[in-house]
């Protein structure tokens, strides 16, 4: 059972941003970086649970991290 909850593309960038992401590139996928790190979030309009798993371990978050910014 996945521990965070589907989202759709905007509500994933939002929280990503929270934590100081920024839009790189843009396409199928909207490609995210905080100057270390880059993170490719699906264009959908809702994103699988298990996929916003591994954006959210990507990114260094914690599922009860990601949650809170929600």
């Amino acid at each position: 059972m996945p521990k965070l909850p589907g989202l759709g593309q905007k509500d994933a960038v939002r929280v990503l941003e929270k934590r100081g992401f920024r839009v790189v590139r843009q396409g199928k996928h909207l490609t995210l970086s905080n100057g270390t790190t880059m993170v490719q979030v699906p264009r959908h309009t809702s994103i699988n649970a298990y996929t916003m798993g591994h954006i959210a371990r990507i990114a260094g978050l914690t599922p009860d991290e990601f949650r809170a910014l929600l």
